[in-house]
């Protein structure tokens, strides 16, 4: 009688059990909104930004949203990097439920797990391109030797090696992009939020700089979320996503 166990490790396969099956099937998504719902209240009453939005992603996935100016993209960014707040629905980030966390734990756990990437770089002036890549990391646990050697390496690696101890004034606007790409990876994040990245760059810095953002996420299998006006930059993500009426759907 041929046992069973004995064809697995023939085979080189690892046999599950039913309860490591089961909780291979039960595995929640890395960003997973339920029913994400966000208004705002003014003058002319209440309006509504984003309605009843479901979406799940896992690391390695690069998911580019588009819409007219005004249809919810960056309240959409911000919720899922816990900058604002929802009026309805349910978040859950890598596990974690926002709503039970404080405002010092929410800090904590957007600089330990995200990397944000603005239209306007955020630069700090008075600090040098190698100061401004290590930022995030002085929020949290400081500066080794081993931080600094990574925040060369991804210098190196989007060409400013030799700009490390230039200030944003002496960069063009590709460059100082790059390097907000850089702090934005720094901390080596699981989740990477973009906001128009390209929105203040040419066309040929804009491609550049898109081109780098999908390559560097791959590389680091980052779960990478972009806003965009832009149809050429959504076109190369390997999901593209439109908010219509604030309702996220495939874009057709």
């Amino acid at each position: 009688m041929v046992r069973l166990d004995a064809l697995y490790e023939e085979s080189g396969l690892r046999r599950h059990s039913m309860n490591e099956s089961t909780e291979l099937s039960t595995k929640k998504a890395d960003i997973s909104l339920s029913g994400l719902s966000k208004d705002f209240t003014g003058v002319a009453g209440q309006l509504s930004i984003l309605r009843n939005v479901d979406l799940s992603l896992n690391r390695g996935a690069a998911l580019a949203v588009t819409g007219p100016s005004g249809s919810g993209k960056s309240t959409l960014l911000y919720i899922v990097g816990l900058l604002d707040e929802l009026t309805a629905g349910k978040v859950e980030i890598l596990g974690s439920d926002p709503a039970s966390m404080s405002e010092s734990e929410l800090a904590k756990f957007r600089n330990e797990h995200m990397g944000f990437i603005f239209q306007d770089h955020h630069l700090l002036p008075q600090c040098t391109v190698l100061e401004n890549v290590l930022i995030p990391l002085l929020a949290g646990k400081g500066v080794t030797d081993a931080d600094e050697q990574r925040a060369h390496e991804l210098l190196k690696r989007v060409g400013l090696a030799d700009r490390v101890t230039h200030r944003p004034a002496q960069l063009s606007g590709g460059e100082r992009q790059r390097v907000a790409v850089c702090r934005a990876l720094v901390n080596q994040p699981e989740i990477l939020l973009a906001d128009e990245p390209t929105g203040n760059l040419d066309r040929a810095t804009a491609d550049s700089v898109g081109d780098l953002l999908l390559e560097l996420s791959r590389e680091q299998n980052v779960l990478l979320i972009c806003v965009t006006h832009s149809p050429e930059l959504a076109g190369r993500f390997s999901q593209h996503m439109e908010l219509r009426d604030g309702r996220l759907e495939p874009a057709s």
